[in-house]
This record gives C-alpha cells, structure tokens and sequence, in this order.
C-alpha cells in the first residue's frame, strides 16, 4: 500500500474573497473567547465574542401549564386535528402571559477593534487560516500584517499588527454598529497601554445577565500609541500586540466586571503555548484520500451531476473539525459556534436539540475529542430543574422534557400554532444516546454511574408516565408535516419510537455493564413502544402510527429526516430484518430524490442525517451523494459552514461532516466494528489515522488501495471484537492497549472510478 498519511501537507485556508460583512470573516476560538477576522483594504477589522454573550432581552417563562388539557389533546389528535390540538397549547399559553413566540435571549458580539490607517490603501486583501494553530494572517495592500489568534492556554485573543513602513491612525473599541433590541449602557476607556470597553444592561429582565467588559492591552513597539478620545493615535509604530479577553458578569451579578488583568509575553511564546493545546486536539485524527476526481479536474468545488473530489472532502473534514474545536469552552457550540457579529442573529443562535446541536457535536466522539463533549453535559446538569418543571407543566409526568430550542435557561419556551414544538418529546432520549456514547467510546464507568445512568433514568421515567395506550400522543416529527394533514402536531412520530427503543436498550446495557439491578423496568417500558411501520409507497413510514381518521401520510419533499434516526448510531437491531432494512433504503433515496433539487436549500445538516442512515445501511453511493451536495452547497470561500446554501454562518456541519466521513469508514456497536460499510468507488485509495469507535477501541491506523486493506486496532479495556472487513469477518480479542493488525481484500465488485 503506497498511500500514507504520515506527513500530511500543512492544513491552510487561504482566499482573497472580498469581505461583505462578518459573515465572511475567517474565524478563531477557543471555546470561551471567539474572534472574527474580516478586514478590508482600508482598515482591520475584528470582531470579538464570547460563548456566554447572550443578550438578556427577554424574561425566560414556565412552561405552559397545558398538563391539565392532555386529555383534550389526545381527543384532538385521535380525530385528526392536528392544528386545533397546537391552537389549544397556544391559548393555554396566552393565558400565563405568552404573547406570540417567545424567543431566546440571542448570542450577540461583545465588540469591534478597529484599527483605520491614516492612508487607507486599496485592492484585495490575503487572508489565511493555519487550522493546526488557530491563527489567522491578514495581508493588506498597503503592507499592513496582522496575525490574529484566540488562545486555550492564556484565554485571550491575541492580535499582532505591524507595518514595515510604520503603522500611523487610529485604533479603536467599540460596540457593534447595528441598533441593539435593548437599552445599552457604554462605557468606554482609553489610555496609556489600554483600551476597555464596559456595557451594561439596565433595564434587562430579572435575573439576566448585568454585562460584560472587554479589555485590551495596547504594546507600541518603535513608536507612540497616545490615547485620543476614545480611541489610541498611533503613529510611526512597526508594531503592535494587542492582547484582549471579553469577560461576562457572573450569575446573580448586580454589574458588569472590572476590567481584566492580561497575561504578559510575546505573541511568539503566546501562541506556542496555544498551539501545543490547540493544535493537539486537531492532530488526533488525520485523513488522506486519492482517487479520480469525478469533475474531470475541473477544480475542487463540485459541479451538478459530480461528486466532491477526494481532496476536497479531506479539506473539508478538517474545515469542520477546526470550527467545532475552536468552539467548544466550557458550554457547546452554539448555531454560530462562539462567533457572532450582530445583535439579532438568525434563531437568535442559542442551541437547537432537536438537529443542530447533536449534528455539530456528531464528529467529536470518532475523530477522538471525546472530552469536548463534557461541556453539553455541563450545560444539561445546569438546565436540570428546568427540564423537571418542563416535564411536570407540560405533561404532568416525572423525569425531563428538553427543549428544542433553548440559550440562558432550559425552560420550554419556544413554541407556535405553527411550529408545535412542545409536541416534539424525544430530545431527552436523544441526548441521552450522547450520554451512552461518551461512555461507549470512552470506557469511563465512572461517567455512566455518575452522570450518564441518572440522565438516562430520567429521560426514561418521563415516557414511563407519557406513553398512553395508543403509543405517543402528542408527538412531533421535526419540523415536518404529513401529507394529508393540517399541521405539525401528531402521534406516533418514528423519531419518538426509535429514540425511546435505543434509549430503553442503552439503559439495560448500563444497568449491566455497573452491575446493578433494574434493568427488567427498561425491557418492561421498550414492551409498551409501537412498532416501526412500512408506508404504502414501500418506504419506512415517518409516522407510526395513524391519528384517527388521518392517515399521516409520508411527505419525502422535507429538509429533516427524523425518522431515520435507527440508523444515524448503533443500527436498530430491528433493521437486521431485511425488509425494514430495505424500507429504509427506499426512505434515503426519496429524501435524497428532492435533496437534488434547487428548491433544496436551507438546513444543510440534514443532508448528515441522510448521510449517516446511507452509510448505516451500507448505501455507499447514497452516502457519498450526500456528501457531495453538503461540499458544494454549504462552505463559505473562508471554508466556514453554513445553515443555507453559501450563507448563514453555522457549525451544524462542522461537525456533521467529518461524522458522515468517519462512518462511511467505520462502523460501530458494542462489541463488533465494520470496516469501510460505505466506501464509495471515488475513493480509490485512503488512510485515515485516530479513528475511535464504540465500545472503546481506538482504530489507529486504516489503509486501502487496489491491493487490499490494512487496519490496527487496539482497545482501551479489552475483550472479543467482531470486525466485519470488507473481505468476511474476523473474530479476535483484543488486550488492553495492544495494537492488532488486520489485512484483508477488497472485494471483486468494488470498482475504482
């Protein structure tokens, strides 16, 4: 096998693409402080953010207090009525003071430093990103070069700015220029060796955030930098470092934080100290793939008809895994990650459960960065008695009902006649496949007694009490609506059933795995769930069950694909029957089918969910068609993702993408691993290095070319393994961290383009 990945080329984005606003910035983070980069000819430019800047506009509400009306909704929806059971939540909702949606308070940017040349040049600027250290590098017209990166290790974000020629204007801080949606409090400072920028919140809800300070500290090399007004004049400066960290005020707090004291040192020293973190995390997994580019060569970007070359799937993959690690501090990425350079971003940003949240944080746990998972399981214990609240106001029930949008507070507030999404119960079960999966990959059996067991018993003793005798009711399949009905609202939603079976099964697997009794009460709870259901047109059916006179016909022209999820992670043992099995496939090629179209624009992360169900079934071709729209519709020239097609910063599929990547590769349950399940025929030669996979082992090393394949494995605890090779299967046993290597062949069919 000649083709290697150990010495990759350096992993670099660079462009000249003309900078229209902030969204076009090239992003560093460290997953507390995030800086956008996005300089123009005429000035630098960065915007400064932070993962706890949610702007406190609106006063978090109980949950509706529609548990004394289930019964109500229940007849509803057993007469098909679906849009009359929604209108009856809203009118129990504006009787507790909700006056139309109440959204979530928004992630919004701390603040903009400027600095604007007393001769502003003109032409392009060339900007690049170094994803294994983090630091951006902007060149201007005029000579100007300034190096910007946010740092793990000192937590600030450290601008480096110089001039051959000298640096002479004005360098300032100040908010962002857009017309916030509540009253601001500025307080701006400047003076010898500093800036600082103090705002304050005063007429914020109760209990919002007081506000926040950004401070920086200004070091002139071979000039002045004297304060001027609000701002530094600086004038035959060679250089300037800049050092700034955004800090919010603590829970409770009656202000805004003083200003900060910042680590002293060199940007040289600064950044090796960073990149030792940053770039160890990014180094844990590396991928080459060779092959025929399907476009003829005409370039990376893939045109209609063609598949995404294999060089630009690797660039991509790195591309995602760099925006997801630079976004995860101590709470996950939000719809943005940690950037945001306005006051009103789309969904306000925040985190969405019900598809954006797990997509981005899809890739973490098989590219080996399982401890950037630990900051969602903070978030949930933070959210924990609200949860609680949601479940006992909404449905009357014990346990946790998560909602599928939340930021400051986990209340269930976000919800419409439209948009039904108190209906939609599964985000407890869901999140609670993250849980069994941090312990699968990790082998942490002090995580599952601790943390993952309680959150699991609680997100099962919600549907104990919820499940009726007619299954789930209401249910709600995001963010669809069947064919034949007048609204989202339902029973029986597939993604409920599916979610509720993998969660009763990880339950009994944890009871087992710790040796403690009470697994019988999940087997009894998996006994009462519905059973998957095969529509008239062959294809899994996204809803299981009928409501009443109301068929809940399938609608296959729908950006989500819930109902796939028995095969987004462990495959369902139901699909071994190879009916189901050939159902879902027929499912992937009808979402696939309008996913071809123009019309096909928004929500780029459930291109991933099709994807992963693809490679679950082994549908290489399918999966790699997913992969393939993902990488021509939704990248930014910067190489950052996007919600919509070139547009809306996102992370969804920073993460989603290397996760699709790593199961066409890989495979995994407990006890049994598949080797290359999807590969597709682009792909004629490949090795991929830091693999994990369920059941904690680690796939170190994985080759393929014409002359066979080759994978080491070890494991982190030990035991038999079954690994399926694309040639048959081998039965081995691993010990505890011995490496195993296994050669097979590819088989005979499997042709390269």
């Amino acid at each position: 096998m000649t083709h290697s990945c150990d010495r990759p080329p350096g992993r670099t984005v660079r462009t000249r693409s003309p900078v229209r606003d902030w969204e076009d910035a090239l992003i560093s983070g460290n997953g507390r402080q995030g800086a956008l980069v996005h300089s123009g000819p005429d000035r630098t430019r960065i915007t400064l953010s932070h993962e706890r800047l949610f702007l406190p506009v609106r006063e978090p509400l109980p949950a509706p207090h529609t548990a004394p009306v289930l019964p109500e909704l229940r007849a509803l929806l057993g007469e098909g009525r679906s849009r009359s059971a929604a209108e009856l939540i809203t009118e129990v909702a504006a009787g507790e003071g909700y006056e139309g949606t109440h959204w979530i308070d928004p992630l919004v940017g701390a603040a903009v430093l400027s600095f604007a040349p007393e001769r502003p040049g003109s032409g392009a600027v060339t900007r690049t990103c170094d994803l294994d250290t983090g630091e951006v590098t902007e060149e201007l017209p005029d000579g100007t070069v300034h190096r910007v990166f946010a740092s793990r290790a000192d937590d600030v974000v450290v601008c480096d700015l110089h001039r051959p020629h000298g640096l002479d204007g004005r360098l300032t801080l100040g908010v962002l220029a857009e017309e916030p949606p509540v009253a601001l409090r500025v307080r701006p400072g400047a003076g010898a060796g500093r800036l600082s920028l103090t705002v304050s919140f005063p007429d914020r809800p109760e209990g919002g955030l007081a506000g926040y300070t950004v401070t920086c500290s200004v070091t002139a090399e071979g000039g002045t930098a004297e304060p001027d007004g609000e701002g530094l004049r600086v004038r035959g400066v060679r250089r300037l470092v800049l050092l700034l960290r955004t800090e919010t005020a603590a829970p409770g707090a009656e202000r805004a934080p003083a200003t900060a004291e910042l680590p002293a040192g060199p940007p040289a020293l600064l950044l090796e100290r960073h990149r030792r973190l940053h770039g160890e995390l990014m180094g844990r997994f590396r991928l080459r793939l060779a092959g025929a580019a399907p476009d003829g060569g005409r370039g990376l970007r893939p045109e209609p008809g063609h598949g995404a070359a294999p060089e630009l799937v690797t660039r991509l993959v790195d591309a995602g895994r760099y925006a997801v690690v630079s976004s995860c501090g101590d709470l996950p990425p939000t719809l943005q990650g940690v950037w945001s350079g306005t006051h009103d971003p789309p969904w306000r940003s925040g985190y969405t459960f019900d598809g954006n949240l797990p997509s981005a944080l899809a890739g973490l746990h098989p590219t080996g960065t399982p401890e950037l998972m630990t900051p969602l399981f903070d978030l949930l214990d933070g959210f924990a008695e609200d949860l609680r609240e949601n479940a006992r106001r909404l449905y009357g029930c014990r346990g946790i009902l998560v909602p599928a949008h939340a930021s400051t507070s986990g209340r269930h507030n976000h919800f419409g006649p439209e948009w039904c999404l108190t209906c939609w119960t599964a985000g407890g079960a869901w999140l609670a496949r993250l849980y069994w999966d941090h312990y699968s990959y990790t082998r942490d059996r002090g995580f599952l007694l601790r943390r993952a067991l309680p959150f699991l018993t609680e997100a099962a003793e919600f549907h104990e009490d919820f499940l009726c005798e007619g299954g789930f009711s209401p249910s709600y399949s995001p963010e669809n609506t069947p064919a034949d009905g007048d609204g989202q609202a339902c029973v029986n939603a597939t993604m409920d059933v599916a979610a509720v079976r993998d969660l009763t099964r990880n339950l009994v697997r944890a009871h087992r795995a710790l040796g403690i009794p009470g697994a019988r009460r999940w087997v009894r709870l998996a006994a009462r769930l519905p059973g998957y259901r095969i529509g008239p047109d062959g294809c899994l059916a996204e809803w299981a069950g009928p409501a009443g006179p109301v068929a809940q016909t399938d609608r296959h022209a729908h950006r989500h694909a819930s109902h796939l999820y028995p095969l987004w992670y462990e495959r369902d043992p139901a699909f071994a029957d190879p009916v189901l099995a050939g159902a879902a496939a027929r499912a992937v090629r009808a979402r696939l089918a309008w996913w071809r179209g123009q019309e096909a624009d928004e929500m780029a992360f459930g291109l991933v969910q099709l994807g992963l169900a693809a490679a679950g079934l082994g549908m290489a071709e399918e999966a790699h068609e997913a992969l393939s729209l993902l990488a021509g519709r939704y990248w930014r020239p910067t190489m950052v993702p996007t919600h919509n097609r070139g547009r809306i910063l996102n992370v969804d599929i920073g993460g989603g993408f290397p996760a699709l990547v790593a199961a066409m590769l890989v495979g995994s349950a407990e006890g049994r691993i598949e080797v290359l399940p999807a590969l597709p025929r682009e792909w004629s030669s490949g090795c991929v290095e830091g693999l994990r996979a369920r059941g904690g082992v680690v796939v170190d090393r994985l080759e393929w070319d014409a002359g066979g394949v080759s994978v080491e494995l070890r494991s982190l605890e030990g035991g038999p393994l079954l690994v399926r090779m694309p040639d048959g299967d081998r039965r081995i046993r691993l010990s505890d961290g011995s490496p195993v290597r296994i050669i097979g062949k590819l088989p005979t069919n499997w042709k390269h383009s």
